[in-house]
């Protein structure tokens, strides 16, 4: 794909989400959603690969229904209140819908299983962005609505990490295990939206960091599966080395930073007297951490030897690829040191 057409369709992103990031208007935030799902088509297709044309199909269809159901809670509220205001008093069967609509477009269980499917279908840096920023915005409507129907966002929650923890375990494609990791991350966050936003927007922060990490090291490496990451340990021995460590991060194994917002969940939903939802979270989240691992396992099996056997002469082999995963790469890791700071500054 041409650069100057690559960069207006990422300019289009951008403008999308900042869309419905402004927006106090249910119609706009529409529009937002909309400029999103169909800028990102173009990278979709832009492989000229039967999967990835299948892939594109598959996400116009479940991204315009669930535009549709949105559009069509927000005009049933408009009809019963007399406003299109995200932020005023809304009809709590027209939240409900918009509720779903949202779930779907997010891919979240029991709505998640086109995600999967649609992430093997790409090439990793549109897999990337699909996980990461097409979920910023209706993330941050369901934010704004979710406050009144918590028993609705703690079903789709622990459905999300039950469903991401269990379905990941048997898979060995990285896009199809990182699309269950993103279900079972989303469901985490999903526990908490409805009480405590800002604990849910730390959590996004912190996935999205990791998941862009993981993304550009698959994309570098050429690494489309588990057993073949290792391999590229000569070329790329340091993001090779950092790849393990994100995905513990990842997993919520402390002290990295992944398990900070876990941890903070966890103390959110004991101080609302949830400890049934909070024992079947973390116990769910005892699956993920097993595949993920597992995966550690598979790469630190062949890098071990193959470090002490002949070790690249050069560990910064590729450096244009490496630093610009630092900065990113380490907050994946090492946030959890300034966790007073983050609860001070969103907490009080």
């Amino acid at each position: 794909m041409a650069p100057a057409l690559s960069s207006f369709l990422l300019l289009a992103l951008g403008l999308g989400t900042s869309l419905t990031f402004s927006s106090s208007h249910w119609l706009l935030a529409w529009m937002g959603l909309e400029i999103n799902a169909l800028a990102i088509l173009p990278l979709m297709v832009s492989t000229h690969q039967s999967r990835g044309t299948e892939a594109s199909v598959k996400y116009l269809l479940i991204q315009a229904t669930g535009a549709a159901i949105i559009l069509w809670g927000s005009m049933l509220n408009a009809q019963i209140t007399g406003h299109w205001n995200i932020l005023t008093e809304k009809e709590d069967m027209t939240t409900l819908i918009i509720i779903t609509g949202l779930a779907l477009k997010l891919g979240v269980a029991p709505v998640h299983a086109w995600f999967p499917e649609i992430l093997q279908g790409t090439n990793m840096m549109t897999a990337m962005i699909l996980s990461t920023w097409q979920k910023m915005a209706p993330f941050i409507l369901m934010c704004e609505i979710a406050s009144s129907h918590q028993w609705l966002t703690l079903i789709l929650g622990l459905c999300s990490i039950m469903v991401g923890g269990l379905a990941g375990i048997n898979m060995i494609h990285m896009r199809k295990l990182i699309a269950y990791s993103s279900i079972a991350h989303f469901g985490w966050m999903m526990l908490i939206i409805s009480s405590n936003t800002h604990l849910a927007l730390i959590a996004l922060i912190i996935y999205t960091m990791a998941t862009v990490v993981i993304f550009s090291t698959l994309d570098s490496t050429s690494s489309p599966s588990i057993q073949s990451l290792p391999l590229s340990w000569t070329k790329y021995p340091a993001l090779a080395g950092l790849f393990p460590l994100v995905l513990l991060s990842l997993g919520g194994l402390p002290p990295l930073s992944g398990f900070m917002p876990k941890w903070l969940i966890i103390q959110e939903l004991t101080t609302h007297n949830l400890f049934l939802v909070t024992f079947i979270a973390a116990m769910s989240a005892l699956f993920s951490l097993f595949f993920y691992t597992r995966m550690v396992y598979i790469i630190m099996s062949v890098i071990t030897p193959n470090f002490f056997g002949h070790a690249p002469t050069k560990f910064f082999r590729g450096k244009f690829k490496i630093f610009p995963l630092g900065i990113p790469g380490v907050l994946a890791l090492m946030l959890l040191p300034m966790l007073p700071t983050l609860h001070a500054f969103f907490f009080y």
